[in-house]
Order: C-alpha cells, then structure tokens, then sequence
C-alpha cells in the first residue's frame, strides 16, 4: 500500500489532539501525585506501574484511534491480520531484548546493548505490515514521551517524591546525577516506551480495522 500519511493525512495534525490529551494526563498526574491522592490512581512507586490515571493505556486507545482514521483517510493494510500477527512478533522480540538485557543473570560484554538492540528489532517489525501507521505511533509516541523526560529531569534534580523521580531498588546509588537521568528517564522514555508504543498501538490498530472490516456490510451482487 502506497504511504498515505505523506498525501492524504498530515501525521502533525493526526496526533495533535491524542497528543495534547495526552500531556494533560500526564500534568494531572503529576499533580496527583504531589498532592498525595490515592495510590491506585497515582502509584508514586517506581516505574509507576499499574497506576490507573497514566500515559501508557493511551497508546492502545490512540492506536486504534489512528488505524481508524487512517483507514478512513484511504489508506489500509494488506491485511489485518498481517498487522496483528506482526505486531505479536514484535512483542516477542521486544520481551525476549528486555529479558537479555536487564532480567538474565548471565553477564557478558554488551548485554544491555544486546537487549536495547533486540528491543529496536522488535519495535521495527510493526513497520513491515502497515508502515504509515507506525509511522504515526513513532511520532506520537515522542509527542508523548519528550514532556515526561523533561519532567523527569526537574523531579530529579527537586527529589519530589513522585513515581518520576523515584529509584528502583538495589539501583547503584554512586552513579553522578546524568549518569541516573540517562538510565532512568532518557532511555526508557526515549527507547523503551516508544517501542511498546510502535507495537501495542500497532496490534490495537491492526484489531481495530479487524473489527471495522468484520461490521462492514458485505455488497450483494446484482
């Protein structure tokens, strides 16, 4: 399928408004945060995870949301299957570079960088089934992340007892102050979760056009 994104849709003006959302999200849980409000909402901990009120629920929303509007825009996969089945394999790819790099016990040169690397693999894979809408995931998924790297950045530096300033356990606690930014924020921000961004909107994406092409009347010849 010919790019769409580039004739048809303006990737800019896709992700303005999921974009924009996205950042309140983000400043409301901040504040949430800071003012102490329930934990299943604003989990202070550690990476944040499983915390109602987050970012990374929006990328599976706005992945359907694009795929949708791209599709509607004129520019659809070869299959929906072929997204959905790529994007499993990205995932994969992307699991087993997480678990080489920073889960496997075995040390030995480069493991990170093995890891990280394997993890860019599997994020690229989504692009071989419906490069556009990757495309757009990659954009957003920057959109997204640049205003939590930046905020990371302040709550480090202020210690403001929030999820993004806070230290995982047996984290080396002699590293300099960049040295803990680029581990903590600036790689998973910039790497990590752009990955799941590019591979879970991509799977949500492809089930979202499964669903609409499923609904679609079939026309009856005459």
């Amino acid at each position: 399928m010919a790019d769409a994104t580039d004739s048809r849709i303006s990737i800019t003006q896709l992700i303005l408004i999921p974009s924009v959302i996205t950042l309140a999200v983000t400043l409301l849980r901040l504040v949430g945060e800071l003012q102490n409000w329930p934990s299943v909402l604003f989990n202070r901990e550690a990476g944040g995870g499983g915390s109602i009120i987050g970012i990374t629920w929006l990328a599976l929303v706005f992945g359907a949301y694009f795929a949708v509007k791209l599709a509607r825009a004129g520019d659809v996969p070869a299959s929906a299957g072929r997204v959905i089945v790529f994007s499993v394999l990205g995932l994969v790819i992307n699991f087993f570079g997480g678990f080489v790099g920073f889960v496997m016990q075995a040390a030995f040169p480069g493991k990170i960088a093995i890891g990280l690397i394997l993890m860019v693999v599997g994020g690229a894979i989504p692009f071989f089934a419906w490069k556009s809408l990757a495309k757009v995931l990659l954009a957003y998924g920057y959109a997204a992340r640049i205003p939590v790297v930046i905020l990371m950045y302040f709550a480090m530096r202020g210690d403001w007892k929030t999820h993004y300033d806070a230290v995982p356990p047996n984290f080396p606690t002699d590293l300099s102050f960049w040295a803990k930014y680029i581990q903590l924020a600036v790689v998973p921000q910039m790497l990590m979760w752009i990955v799941f961004t590019i591979i879970m909107g991509s799977l949500f994406g492809g089930i979202a056009i499964a669903v609409v092409n499923r609904r679609r009347p079939v026309s009856q010849p005459a």
